[in-house]
């Protein structure tokens, strides 16, 4: 998961100061977390995980898991499969595999 190539900056709503100060406060410790994020879904192969999937292995917060998959989204990392699956609550949802 080299990001040598890559100009990162942490994600946040521009318009929300609370936003940016999280961001900030994530910026040392996302690494560690992408990794994990990006772990748990390349360890489900073909199958991947949906958001809630790798909360589940991770046991990582949601509102960490999804900025930390989008920031693998936008590396190039991780992507849609194009497929979902459904959630306990039977809605359906985005299943993840990596590149």
């Amino acid at each position: 998961m080299s990001q040598a190539r890559f100009h990162w900056r942490p994600p946040a709503q521009a318009h929300s100061e609370t936003s940016q100060a999280a961001a900030r406060a994530i910026d040392p410790y996302a690494v560690g977390l992408r990794a994990q994020v990006y772990f748990a879904i390349a360890r489900a192969g073909a199958d991947g995980l949906t958001d809630l999937e790798v909360e589940a292995k991770t046991g990582l917060a949601g509102s960490t898991v999804r900025p930390r998959r989008v920031e693998l989204v936008r590396l190039g990392l991780v992507h849609d499969s194009g497929r979902t699956r459904k959630t306990k609550s039977g809605r359906e949802a985005t299943i993840w595999i990596t590149t």
